[in-house]
């Protein structure tokens, strides 16, 4: 094993290497790793850089290991060929959309704690570019975004997400909606080629992903989701163009796709030429592991597209967000941009791009993770001290929100969420999020949760669910 000791991230290094030798076939199921002290004394490192490696590794189901055993490869699923994914014609017109998200309130799910955006370190940033004034800033620019942000961006994501790309393939974009419409323009063949419209999509899932899917002329074929994550094995229909995933952090329940349902959804797409949309929406924040690392790092078939925003690690009036994409597909949505003509101010991304290279977002996500964390935490604790008997909450391990579910199947949750709105809540019913079948909830965002306002709330939903 080779580690490049002057990049830095010895210990992602470690993982990416394994896992790829995994996926490449090179290490087979069964086959025994070497000891954390062994491997560590062999390359000159810290024992603790490689517990840590073999730990992500194990999380992500790589890795297996019994008590008083080594640790060995899992048996997994074979992993897709190589290849590339099918190419696609341009898309049919599009339908209007109608709105999906509530009033601003105390847990408006997706909506992170606004009072704790790092504004002193921000306004240095953007003062710092606004002086510069540079002539070459104050042009049209790249539709793409400035390198200083794209690169920027991949070398975050490189790190903490484990995504695998060049600079050439990030495209910047004011928000994720716009880049899940772009892109699903481009995939989307005309109408008249059988199945060229298809798009999976999770069931439950996100009702704007869902409504600008539509609007881009897909045909949305819902795929079960449980507490692994979507079940391509359970789809009920034509072969797709388009697949929509939130892997990491799936969207409204909160589940972890495992790896299997990962490699499983890879097949699916290199088998019918599909894009992958993979929207890792709020991954940076995991409170019982490290986050699990995102699809795209394990995809040797040039089929998924990832999405990241800034919205939910910062301040959704930022408006920056961006796609890192396969080679084929990055210069056809940079080519949709240009004509779109929407870009994020110049000024803007160079000062996010110093804010990402001087650390701020590192040391502003470490100490939203730890606050975010006690919040879940709490309202956790609120629902299971006041509802226990009528709510199911999950386990809150992760993100900005948490999904509960009723204990009753028949119970009206939007009646019940219309009663808790009325007092600004701003909770959003688990019905609202399925194309099949509901199964009813309720699903509260905990960024501005504290201890006091998780116990009231738990109240309020006790008392609207005694009084229906």
């Amino acid at each position: 094993m080779v580690l490049d000791r002057s990049a830095g991230a010895l210990e992602a290094q470690i993982h990416r290497t394994i896992r790829d030798r995994i996926l490449g076939g090179q290490f087979a199921a069964g086959d025994r790793l070497p000891s954390s002290r062994a491997l560590a004394a062999a390359l000159g490192l810290a024992r603790s850089t490689i517990v840590q490696a073999y730990e992500r590794l194990r999380a992500e189901g790589f890795l297996e290991a019994r008590g008083g055993s080594a640790t060995r490869i899992a048996a997994l699923p074979s992993p897709p060929p190589h290849g590339r994914a099918a190419k696609a014609e341009s898309p049919p017109p599009g339908q209007s959309l109608s709105p999906d998200n509530p009033a601003p309130g105390a847990f408006q799910p997706g909506l992170p704690d606004l009072t704790s955006f790092p504004h002193a370190a921000w306004a240095r940033c953007l003062g710092a570019r606004a002086r510069s004034g540079r002539t070459v800033e104050l042009g049209y620019g790249l539709a793409a975004g400035t390198p200083e942000l794209r690169a920027a961006i991949l070398s975050h994501v490189a790190v903490t997400r484990g995504v695998v790309a060049t600079v050439d393939r990030v495209v910047v974009v004011p928000s994720t909606r716009m880049a899940i419409d772009v892109i699903a323009r481009v995939v989307l063949q005309h109408p008249g080629t059988p199945g060229s419209d298809v798009a999976w999509v999770e069931d439950p899932g996100y009702p704007t992903s869902h409504a600008l899917l539509r609007a881009a002329g897909a045909r949305l074929v819902p795929v079960a989701c449980d507490a692994h994550g979507m079940d391509v094995a359970r789809a009920d229909g034509p072969p797709p163009r388009l697949i929509s995933v939130t892997p990491s952090h799936q969207y409204p329940t909160g589940a972890t796709m495992t790896l299997q349902r990962r490699l499983a959804v890879l097949g699916a797409a290199q088998a019918s030429g599909a894009v992958i949309l993979e929207d890792d929406y709020d991954s940076e924040f995991q409170y019982g592991s490290r986050p699990i690392a995102a699809l795209q790092g394990i995809d040797r078939t040039e089929s998924v597209a990832y999405l990241g925003t800034f919205s939910k690690i910062l301040v959704p009036g930022l408006h920056v967000a961006y796609a890192i994409l396969p080679a084929w597909l990055a210069p056809r949505v940079a080519a949709a941009l240009r004509m779109r003509g929407t870009a994020v101010p110049v000024h803007v991304q160079l000062a996010l791009a110093d804010f990402l290279n001087d650390g701020h977002l590192r040391a502003h996500v470490r100490r939203m993770g730890a606050l975010y964390a006690a919040r879940m935490a709490a309202t956790v604790a609120a629902l299971r001290r006041h509802c226990a008997d009528i709510l199911t909450p999950g386990t809150g391990e992760g993100g900005l929100q948490l999904a509960a579910w009723f204990t009753n199947p028949a119970m009206d949750d939007r009646a019940v969420v219309r009663a808790l709105n009325a007092r600004g809540l701003a909770i959003r019913a688990l019905s609202d999020f399925h194309l099949g079948p509901a199964r009813p909830g309720l699903l509260l965002g905990i960024a501005s949760a504290t201890d006091d306002g998780a116990d009231r709330a738990a109240r309020h939903i006790r008392a609207a669910v005694d009084r229906s």
